[in-house]
């Protein structure tokens, strides 16, 4: 294999690693640690790979969900392609795929494109496999994971995905779910924050469990958790939290007009909550998939922001194998250096693109002085990326989206194709590019270790 410059790309073997840490079954795609103490994905031939992916890879072109609504480009497939042979559009895109530089597909693509000489990831979405379990309250966006019904749901999804999918030798893995919100007081940092500033004061999610509707399972446990904490006391519980609570019903109502409870006394029995209640969704989601396919990884929950110290310190193997997140802005390193010093644990960049506002901003300090918008972000967006994919944690990324959205107009689209299936030469061009100097660009930084 030779990068662009026509100078042959450095290539590893299984024996630069360290062996015991290797994730995964032989025969299928695995994970470890090399010797100079870079992750790297190994496929089934045991050749270690960089994942280089694309998202939202199907008829539709669209990503998030398989029952989106339509839009222009499934038009524009059936169009050019037809409806009769779903083979004809994937034969042309897996075709372009390369061309780019890309080897692999990432989340929601279409099941034509699984197991066509391309590596894949599969997207389980155990929160909707049972959506009247999913706890919507203070900002929490999360399965009760105390409800037999999700439990027992979990493992119907992962029969449907899972058993299809056991035996392929080019599938990664497993997403488990995509933009959970865990409600932790030192999470969800968003586009434009500091990693290390905390979200705004909002009620966290031993709160909001404390203030369900009885209901839910998760209102019960969370009083058990809560009071067995304090001796069965509600007056030592208010104590120690260092508040007012008559009773139930005063902090249901805190926690529906946005009161967030933030005494260190509360502080230290949310973060015990919240690791019970992360630990039981990976355990959960881990074993479904394992009970039907355990040949595969398990790529994590995509976090879309810091979920939190809690929340991370119980995304590990062999619940996890990989912690998955996504980002489209220049945070990208402190986001992965985050998540990675949390468990040490290998990180996949599941989402990125370079078309967010946080790129086009007017020129920085050294940055070359004249630049359109567009030259500003393809300029910031590579930057990013290089730096991000020189992570020793970093085992792949997938470019946001295959295709245009409606309302996106070229060049300030983020597909690699436009609703009209044309090439986007702005990010395909800077993509190709990149993508063929990736691997020397991460050999190199072991190097200067």
């Amino acid at each position: 294999m030779a990068h662009a410059s026509g100078v042959p790309t450095p290539q590893l073997t299984l024996q630069d690693f360290r062996l015991e840490t290797l994730r995964g079954a032989a025969g299928h795609v695995r994970v470890g640690l090399t010797r100079a103490g870079q992750w790297w994905l190994v496929d089934a031939r045991d050749q270690p790979f960089f994942s280089r992916g694309v998202n939202g890879l199907n008829r539709t072109g669209t990503t998030g969900s398989r029952t989106a609504q339509l839009g222009s480009y499934a038009a524009t497939v059936e169009a050019l392609y037809g409806t009769v042979e779903p083979k004809i559009f994937a034969d042309a895109a897996l075709a372009r795929l390369p061309n780019w530089g890309f080897n692999t597909l990432g989340a929601w693509a279409g099941a034509e494109f699984f197991d066509r000489g391309v590596a894949y990831t599969e997207m389980m979405d155990f929160r909707q496999a049972a959506p009247e379990t999913t706890i919507r309250l203070g900002g929490a966006k999360v399965p009760d994971v105390f409800d037999p019904r999700w439990v027992e749901a979990c493992d119907h999804r992962a029969a449907e995905r899972a058993l299809a999918r056991v035996f392929s030798r080019e599938l990664i893995g497993y997403f488990t779910d995509d933009d959970l919100v865990w409600a932790q007081p030192d999470g969800e940092a968003g586009t434009g924050e500091d990693e290390g500033a905390k979200r705004a004061a909002r009620p966290s999610l031993l709160q909001i469990c404390l203030s369900l509707e009885p209901s839910f399972p998760a209102y019960h446990a969370a009083w058990e958790f809560t009071l067995a904490a304090h001796g069965g006391e509600w007056a030592t519980m208010a104590r120690a939290w260092d508040v007012t609570l008559p009773n139930k019903e005063a902090l249901r109502q805190l926690t529906l007009n946005d009161v967030a409870l933030v005494s260190a006394g509360y502080g230290r029995d949310q973060e015990r909550f919240s690791r019970e209640f992360a630990r039981r969704y990976f355990a959960v989601t881990a074993a479904a998939i394992r009970r039907h396919d355990p040949h595969h990884l398990i790529l994590g929950c995509r976090f879309s922001a810091n979920p939190g110290a809690a929340v991370l310190a119980e995304c590990v193997a062999p619940q996890v194998d990989v912690v998955s997140l996504s980002c489209r802005d220049e945070k990208v390193w402190s986001r992965i250096e985050v998540a990675n010093r949390a468990q040490g644990m290998p990180i996949l960049l599941g989402e990125f693109s370079w078309t967010g506002e946080t790129f086009k901003r007017p020129t920085a300090l050294g940055e070359t002085p004249g630049l359109s918008p567009i030259e500003r972000m393809l300029s910031r967006g590579r930057a990013t990326l290089e730096r991000a994919c020189a992570h020793p944690a970093l085992v792949g990324y997938a470019w946001a989206r295959w295709a245009d959205r409606d309302e996106q107009r070229p060049p300030l689209g983020e597909g690699l194709v436009r609703c009209d299936d044309h090439e986007a030469h702005e990010h395909t061009d800077a993509l190709t590019d990149f993508n063929a100097r990736v691997v020397a660009l991460r050999i190199a930084a072991a190097a200067r270790k």
